[in-house]
């Protein structure tokens, strides 16, 4: 094995592990600081930081053409995708929230059809779609009486519409040819959803004076910023350039079981017989879209190739 291959496998387990840490981090930090302001705050200063290295670094500010593709994106991905996440999270659990989450590749394969007109629903997408929203109602199930909390119901609906808003994201970015060193795209992208949100919070009044704020969900702030932004998101892009985008997917099976458990261990979340058969069906369904989706996309490159 080369050694840039092993590489690509480190950076793919610290994708694996330190996303999946991530909803426990928001969780802990959204229950002292307005998960909204928390977002803002992680998106901003990571992008402080991306974009500030690749200035120093003699990179360019984009054109105006540019600059407003990677906003468009980050609107659904970041600020509604990632900003309602973690907003939810004030609410409801971090295994909740992970799971709901990971629905994404079942709804970026209903944007594809619906937008890009490329892919084909099949027998198999359709039973991997089927299984994946009966895992979810298994979880819900359990959780039945909790919908009557109206702020546990916002929760919910609030996790749905990230996951939604992000898998819209993934495929209308796809359908924009932005030449840009990835890392720096992601940069801008932070720190214009961060320039954004931080105003909406400061209006409507969702914020906290950070010196004021307890140490714990500085911390998970802190970590965020660093492990869930700065470190893991250029661990995905490194492991994506290296490895299969295949096996690279793998992350998006180990996230969720991951946050489950920690949020158990840690929060004293909800586990049950309920809540782990609903997950492993759950991600049994997303499998299946997801090798479909990609076999796909195979297929095609090998009829078009570039």
């Amino acid at each position: 094995m080369s050694l840039g291959k092993d590489k690509a496998l480190v950076a793919l387990g610290i994708v694996s592990f330190f996303w999946g840490t991530t909803y426990l981090a928001s969780r802990i930090g959204a229950q002292e600081i307005p998960g909204f302001f928390l977002s803002a705050v992680r998106l901003f200063v990571s992008g402080v930081v991306l974009v500030t290295w690749f200035l120093l670094k003699g990179y360019k500010i984009p054109d105006r053409e540019t600059l407003l593709k990677l906003a468009k994106s980050g609107v659904f991905m970041l600020i509604c995708g990632n900003g309602l996440q973690t907003w939810a999270m004030q609410y409801i659990t971090s295994g909740l929230a992970a799971i709901i989450a990971a629905l994404t590749p079942l709804l970026i394969v209903l944007f594809s059809f619906l937008m890009i007109k490329n892919t084909r629903i099949t027998k198999i997408l359709i039973a991997g779609l089927l299984i994946g929203l009966a895992g979810i109602s298994t979880i819900f199930y359990d959780y039945f009486q909790e919908f009557l909390n109206p702020k546990f119901l916002f929760g919910t609906v609030l996790s749905l519409v990230a996951t939604i808003m992000w898998a819209f994201g993934s495929v209308y970015s796809a359908g924009k040819n932005v030449k840009i060193n990835l890392l720096y795209g992601a940069g801008l992208q932070m720190l214009i959803a961060g320039l954004i949100m931080l105003p909406v919070t400061l209006l409507t009044g969702k914020t906290v004076n950070l010196l004021h704020a307890d140490t714990g969900a500085l911390l998970a702030l802190l970590y965020l910023i660093v492990f869930g932004s700065l470190i893991t998101y250029s661990a995905y892009l490194y492991a994506m350039s290296n490895l299969p985008p295949s096996r690279v997917s793998v992350h998006a099976y180990i996230n969720p079981i991951l946050a489950v458990l920690l949020g158990w261990l840690i929060l004293d979340e909800k586990l049950n017989i309920h809540v782990a058969i609903g997950t492993a069906i759950t991600l049994v369904g997303v499998y299946m879209v997801n090798h479909e989706f990609k076999k796909q996309a195979a297929k095609k490159a090998e009829i078009c190739p570039e």
